[in-house]
């Protein structure tokens, strides 16, 4: 992206689509503009550039159409948290039942352990999730300038190191030392990722602080703070839309403007039912003077007709007369 147009994204972002005047074009509230995106929490931006990207989203992405939703959710709430929710819910239901469905093939591919060695595997894992936040945490607060929370994060996490080394040597004794050199692979509740038991601090570091696994907290989070008060939002919203749907009182001072305005209403629709009946009455007369005249045509044929037909017979009688008069 170029400088300029860095600029614009700015611009659009902080002042909306009427920056340079009336606003024009699309509009925040059209159905094609991505509700979750409004809110700044669309799948689609958070997890991409990442292993699990899906692509553009489907609607429409404008930083300036959330600029004018944010200026006008300040006079009126629009209720779009519950189109929102019901994204985010759709999306994390679906990967969590991909999670699930990772966590069977696991469980048919690896060697079957005891219930003991198990527990004793998940305890190596949760020790090694816990280092890999807690470092990706002290970079992070290293990076913001906070070095004295970075250097208490990472007194943690050597104490957390201790006490891996322990359940390590602990789940080693326990098995034998082929198994033990089997990778032992673990699901990543929140992003799905498979994770080792015998993954190094700065792969697990990179996992936890990496976009990926942040992006899917991030939609977890928002997701949990939408379903607080989900139930109470959409009464709300069924409230307000019934309310769209009432009729509203007229004001005193409009109600003279009102009658006029029912009055010539009223007259023009009699005048429009008055030309009506005047074209069908006219229609009307012309179709029976047509057929009047029609069948004033066919009386005229008819007798026509029969006034050939009698010179004709007349004039055979004639001719015969002659004939027998010459005859004679």
């Amino acid at each position: 992206m170029s400088a300029t147009e860095q600029m614009r994204a700015m611009l659009d972002a902080m002042m909306g689509t009427a920056r340079n005047g009336e606003a024009t074009g699309l509009q925040f509230n059209d159905p094609s503009v991505c509700k979750s995106f409004l809110l700044k929490c669309c799948p689609h931006d958070i997890l991409a550039a990442t292993r699990m990207d899906i692509g553009e989203c489907n609607r429409v992405h404008d930083l300036a159409l959330r600029a004018d939703y944010e200026l006008a959710q300040k006079k009126r709430d629009h209720f779009y948290d519950v189109d929102a929710y019901d994204h985010l819910n759709s999306f994390v239901s679906d990967c969590d039942r991909k999670t699930e469905m990772s966590k069977i093939k696991l469980a048919e591919t690896q060697d079957k352990l005891s219930d003991e060695v198990t527990s004793k595997a998940n305890l190596v894992h949760d020790l090694a999730e816990k280092i890999g936040k807690k470092l990706a945490a002290a970079e992070a607060k290293g990076a913001e300038g906070e070095v004295d929370e970075s250097m208490k994060l990472m007194e943690e996490v050597e104490e957390y190191r201790k006490l891996k080394v322990e359940a390590e040597q602990d789940y080693r004794n326990s098995m034998p030392a082929s198994s033990y050199q089997q990778q032992k692979l673990r699901v990543c509740e929140v992003c799905s990722a498979y994770l080792g038991i015998h993954d190094n601090d700065r792969r697990l570091a990179d996992h936890f602080g990496g976009k990926l696994h942040l992006g899917f907290i991030e939609i977890r989070e928002k997701l949990l703070e939408l379903e607080k008060d989900i139930e109470l939002r959409k009464q709300l919203r069924r409230a307000a839309k019934l309310t769209e749907y009432e009729v509203k009182p007229i004001p005193y001072d409009d109600k003279d403007r009102y009658r006029d305005r029912e009055r010539d209403r009223h007259n023009r629709d009699r005048d429009r039912d008055r030309d009506r009946d005047r074209r069908r009455r006219s229609r009307s007369r012309s179709r029976s003077r047509d057929r009047e005249r029609r069948r004033r045509r066919s009386r005229s044929r008819h007798r026509r007709k029969k006034d050939r037909r009698r010179r004709s017979s007349s004039g055979s009688r004639d001719e015969r007369s002659r004939s027998r008069h010459s005859s004679e």
